[in-house]
């Protein structure tokens, strides 16, 4: 292990603000962000090393790989973060507008939907990546319950129960078992995975993250939450019977009053199986 990536761990260890699952997303942010400035050229950094020219260059390279605000804007909370339990507060801008970060676009009717086709998964080699991403795309779960998505816990007849400790939030939900295709991949990753999880015995989750990455960067898959877009357009139509507006369907205010009814319902029940509280999030995916 790089002395960065150890010395971070033990920061975090010394100063374990939040919940066990924001702990550990914290963790993960930084082990990734140490292995990214690695790649970018900076070396022998410890804890107090952290300076304006790391944070710009962070910025600049995750700004260039199109990652979405929230995503960048994460990072930059996890960085503050690191910058203030260092004595480094002054390395990084409190105004992520300062580094040229967009704001969020909660809700646009230009469709962010993914497809990953058969010849996309064919160019991914690791058996346990491929299938969280048929896991994501037929259940709409994020990349972090894909990986560590346990069949065995998960099936459950007619619905897969997310456990707590795989969730944003680290909320327990629960997702319908619909289709054929659904039951089909279950089936196949009880296969796959027997009585573990889709992180196999020789790596742990971090580890299985970066293969994940890797992957999918050299199949040339980007934008893997689009995954989600797409399953809460496909759940839409199936709900009411028309497309989303982010898929070419009518926007709200083209509908009747039944129709709205439908709509919001609709909506309530999509935020609820991404694992969403707020109802007005499923405009991210939908559209309005």
């Amino acid at each position: 292990m790089r002395d960065l990536n150890y010395q971070l761990k033990q920061l975090c260890r010394r100063n374990r603000d939040g919940s066990y699952a924001t702990q550990a997303k914290r963790m993960n942010h930084l082990m990734l962000i140490a292995d990214q400035l690695h790649g970018l050229g900076f070396r022998g950094m410890k804890p107090r090393s952290l300076k304006q020219k790391h944070v710009d260059a962070l910025v600049k390279n995750w700004l260039h790989q199109e990652l979405a605000a929230g995503t960048i804007k994460n990072r930059m909370a996890v960085l503050r973060w690191w910058a203030e339990k260092a004595d480094r507060r002054g390395v990084v801008a409190g105004s992520n507008a300062y580094y040229g970060i967009p704001d969020r676009q909660f809700v646009t009717n230009i469709s962010k939907a993914k497809a990953v086709g058969a010849q996309d998964l064919e160019m991914i080699s690791d058996p346990y990546v491929r299938m969280s991403l048929e896991l994501q795309r037929a259940f709409g779960l994020r990349r972090e319950e894909a990986i560590k998505f346990t069949p065995t816990f998960a099936e459950r007849g007619d619905h897969i129960t997310l456990k707590a400790s795989w969730t944003k939030g680290g909320k327990e939900r629960d997702v319908p078992m619909r289709t054929s295709e659904q039951r089909e991949v279950l089936k196949r990753s009880h296969r796959l995975a027997g009585n573990g999880s889709l992180i196999p015995s020789e790596r742990n989750y971090v580890q299985q993250l970066r293969l994940y990455e890797r992957q999918t960067a050299n199949a040339g898959l980007s934008k893997l939450h689009g995954l989600r877009h797409a399953y809460a357009q496909d759940r839409y139509e199936a709900l009411t019977g028309w497309k989303a507006p982010a898929a070419g369907g009518r926007v709200s205010r083209a509908l009747s009053p039944g129709q709205r009814v439908m709509d919001r319902q609709a909506r309530r029940v999509i935020s609820r199986e991404l694992g969403h509280i707020r109802e007005q999030i499923s405009s991210v995916y939908l559209g309005k």
